[in-house]
C-alpha cells in the first residue's frame, strides 16, 4: 500500500532591511523594506501610538491583508509608501507618515553578523538556533515564533547598524528626538532591538494548514 506523508505548509521567503525606533512622543516605528518578497519588491511601516494603537500603512490591499493575518493592527491603512535610500540616509513617505533617519557605522555584531554565510542564515534551523542568544542579547527580540493564523515565522539576521538621526512627523505634528523602542512594539512574537537600529533580514513565514500560497505582484 502508498505510504501517506503529511504535507509540509509553504513557506514564503521575504529578503531586505527592517528599521525599529522609538520617539519622545511615545510613538514606535518599525519599517520593512522588502527588496525580495512574494509580492515583489515592497516596504510597509508599523506604528505602535502612545494610546496603545497598532497602525500597518501597506502599499497595496494584498500586501496589506498578508501582513495583517500574520501580526495583530488595530487599523490598517492602503498607502503609497515610498522609500528612498542616498549615502546612508533613508526618506521615508508613506500616508501620514514623514521619516528620515540616518545609519551609522556597524558595531561588533554587525560585523559578526556580516561575516556569516547567507545559505546558513536562511535557513529556519539556524533561527531556532539562535533564539536565545537573541533574547539575552537584544532585549524584546525573537528569531522565532508563532504568528496569527496558525502561520509559524523565522528571522535570520545578515547585518545590523545603528540609527543616528531621525526627523518623524505623523499627520503633520512633530513626532520628536529619537528614543529607545521602549515599551516593546505589540504586533507580534517579538519586538525589534531596543536600540534603534537597521537589520538586514531573511524572513520565512510558515502559512497555516490549507492556507493557499499568494499569488505573485499583480496576482
Amino acid at each position: 500500500m502508498p505510504r501517506w506523508t503529511a504535507r509540509r505548509p509553504p513557506r514564503l521567503r521575504f529578503e531586505g532591511w527592517i528599521a525599529g525606533l522609538g520617539t519622545c512622543s511615545g510613538t514606535r516605528i518599525v519599517l520593512g523594506h522588502w527588496q525580495h518578497s512574494p509580492f515583489g519588491p515592497f516596504s510597509d511601516v508599523m506604528l505602535e501610538r502612545p494610546e496603545g494603537e497598532r497602525l500597518l500603512l501597506a502599499p497595496t490591499r494584498q500586501s496589506a491583508d498578508f501582513i495583517a493575518g500574520t501580526y495583530v493592527f488595530d487599523t490598517v491603512r492602503v498607502v503609497p509608501v515610498r522609500v528612498r535610500i542616498a549615502d546612508g540616509s533613508w526618506t521615508v513617505t508613506a500616508g501620514p507618515l514623514q521619516l528620515r533617519f540616518v545609519a551609522g557605522r556597524r558595531g561588533l555584531l554587525g560585523l559578526l553578523l556580516r561575516a556569516l554565510p547567507g545559505t546558513l542564515v536562511c535557513r529556519p534551523a539556524w533561527s531556532t538556533l539562535t533564539d536565545w542568544p537573541a533574547r539575552l542579547l537584544l532585549r524584546g527580540v525573537r528569531t522565532r515564533g508563532s504568528a496569527g493564523a496558525g502561520r509559524r515565522e523565522w528571522y535570520g539576521a545578515r547585518d545590523l547598524r545603528p540609527i543616528r538621526v531621525i526627523s518623524a512627523f505623523f499627520e503633520g505634528a512633530d513626532l520628536g528626538a529619537m528614543t529607545p523602542v521602549e515599551p516593546p512594539v505589540r504586533f507580534g512574537f517579538g519586538s525589534v532591538p531596543r536600540k534603534p537600529s537597521l537589520t538586514r533580514v531573511t524572513t520565512t513565514v510558515a502559512l497555516g494548514p490549507g492556507q493557499p500560497e499568494p499569488a505573485g505582484p499583480g496576482g
